[in-house]
Parts: structure tokens; C-alpha cells; sequence
């Protein structure tokens, strides 16, 4: 477990949009989604090409870039909490 401070609960919510958005799941709301719930296989069940659309929707929207060969990136794609946390720390920084 990260010691790390809760990302903003509004980044939360807006990163669920961003989700719902760029991965176009109309037929979820960001309600739907548990922030500490996967993103990858289990839970909401993306794929890497799904994760490959968020990392450039989170790009275009945040400024924030993450490497396509970087072994955080299953951390970071890990949950929505975990993508706000380096969201946040990365807008910081």
C-alpha cells in the first residue's frame, strides 16, 4: 500500500469521465465505477489498447505522459485512485 496522500476527490470523479469518455461506455456513469476497483482485465476490464486510448486522452486533457515501455504503468492503470495519485503528484511536480 501506498503511503501516498487520496487524490482530489473531484480529480477522481473527472478521471471517470474521462474514462467513460475516451473509451466511449455510454452505458456506464461515473458512478459505476469503484475507484479502487481494476481497470485491467478484471473489473472494468480494459485492454492495453484501451489503456493506450486513456494514456492519450489523460495526455491531451492533464499534460501528464506516461511511457509506453515504463514498468509503473501497471501501477498506474491499476485503478482509477491509482491514476489520479500520479495524475496529481505529476501535476505537482
Amino acid at each position: 500500500m501506498s503511503t501516498a496522500a487520496a487524490p482530489p476527490a473531484p480529480l477522481v470523479r473527472e478521471i471517470k469521465e474521462l474514462i467513460i469518455e475516451a473509451l466511449m461506455l455510454q452505458d456506464m456513469s461515473p458512478d459505476d465505477i469503484d475507484p479502487e476497483a481494476p481497470l485491467l482485465v478484471e473489473g472494468l476490464g480494459l485492454d492495453s489498447i484501451d489503456v493506450l486510448e486513456l494514456a492519450m486522452a489523460i495526455n491531451k486533457k492533464y499534460g501528464v505522459k506516461t511511457k509506453a515501455d515504463d514498468a509503473q504503468n501497471r501501477h498506474i492503470f491499476a485503478s482509477v485512485n491509482n491514476l489520479a495519485t500520479f495524475i496529481h503528484e505529476q501535476q505537482a511536480a
